[in-house]
């Protein structure tokens, strides 16, 4: 297992790490079996494991609670905040009545006494992030949260969490979890270079953009339309946009076979081998599947085989720009132009 500098914070994680959104009515209901891969993960060589409150409405982090029984010292162990934990007011955003709330929770749900990196899953348009900040500040200084992080955060927001941390004497996030892949490139043109100028880790999600990049799909075998659901979503397939996907995906696997490994070794290593990318958040359901993405860690990709990719899906360009997943607010109808 190749180990990696957490930002500027001297904490060492893995280059993969250990996504749990599958754990739980979500994904994988088999509590048994999914502790059983947590495990196989660990022993692996991964030290690093993410969740959040909102998988399974608290589901995973019990799961992830439970697998690290006797071993918790040894994990660095990630979760996050934001998304609604319940009906009514006041049940999720980054206010310090939430936060407050939502740590306890955690807490207890993941049965620790403390949390290695505490993580804001979106940012919030309607909340100062000088309140969010002073909040977590508090938790570090009680000891319940060692580190602090963002998530989906644009590069205008990451540089303003700076700025304010600076400037009030806070605790800084000190890295940003972002979508990435090769399908999911927008974050080169600005969040990335930020992250790096900032000397964050940068923790990317979704390196198989949920599915696309897996082998699961092709022109011949598309996803299930949801358009009925969420118009223009990843797999709307009457959505331009996810049309143009499949063809790609048939060029992807191309380059993976010319490369002599899977479409899946090809998508993690693209991601991992980013100088900007401290670690990939991968979310396996299955044992089968974790064991299909550790290979991964030992690939290298050749100048050739990345300009092949670039020409494909050009840097910085994502072809749905639903999948981005952050920048939200910012083109809101309430915000443009019109």
């Amino acid at each position: 297992m190749e180990y990696r500098l957490l930002g500027r914070t001297g904490l060492e994680v893995s280059a993969l790490c250990l996504g749990t959104m599958m754990f739980g009515p979500w994904g994988n209901d088999d509590r048994d079996d999914a502790i059983r891969v947590i495990h196989h993960a660990l022993a692996s060589g991964i030290n690093f494991v993410d969740t959040a409150d909102v998988y399974s409405a608290g589901g995973s982090e019990e799961i992830v609670g439970a697998a690290l029984t006797g071993r918790r010292d040894d994990v660095v162990l990630a979760t996050k905040f934001f998304i609604p934990m319940g009906d009514g007011p006041n049940r999720s955003g980054g206010s310090r009545k939430y936060i407050m709330r939502a740590v306890e929770d955690s807490l207890r749900r993941l049965d620790t006494d403390y949390i290695d990196l505490y993580q804001v899953h979106r940012p919030s348009p309607t909340t100062d992030v000088e309140e969010t900040l002073g909040a977590l500040t508090d938790l570090v200084r009680q000891g319940k949260v060692r580190y602090i992080g963002s998530s989906s955060y644009s590069g205008s927001e990451i540089v303003e969490a700076q700025w304010v941390s600076r400037e009030r004497n806070l605790e800084r996030f000190v890295t940003e979890q972002p979508p990435y892949s090769i399908l999911v490139r927008g974050i080169e043109e600005d969040v990335l270079p930020t992250t790096q100028r900032h000397g964050m880790g940068t923790l990317t999600y979704s390196p198989l953009a949920g599915g696309w990049l897996s082998g699961r799909w092709s022109r011949d075998n598309p996803p299930v339309s949801a358009s009925a659901a969420r118009p223009g979503h990843r797999f709307d397939m009457e959505y331009a946009a996810n049309q143009r996907k499949l063809d790609l995906i048939d060029d992807i696997a191309a380059v993976a076979d010319d490369a002599g490994i899977s479409m899946i070794e090809l998508a993690i290593a693209f991601v991992i081998r980013h100088p900007g990318v401290t670690s990939a958040i991968i979310g396996p359901r299955t044992m089968q599947q974790l064991e299909s993405q550790l290979p991964a860690l030992d690939v290298t990709l050749s100048a050739e085989t990345l300009d092949r990719i670039d020409a494909i899906v050009a840097p910085g360009v994502t072809i749905n720009p639903n999948d981005n997943s952050y920048g939200a607010a910012t083109l809101a109808p309430a915000a443009r132009r019109r």
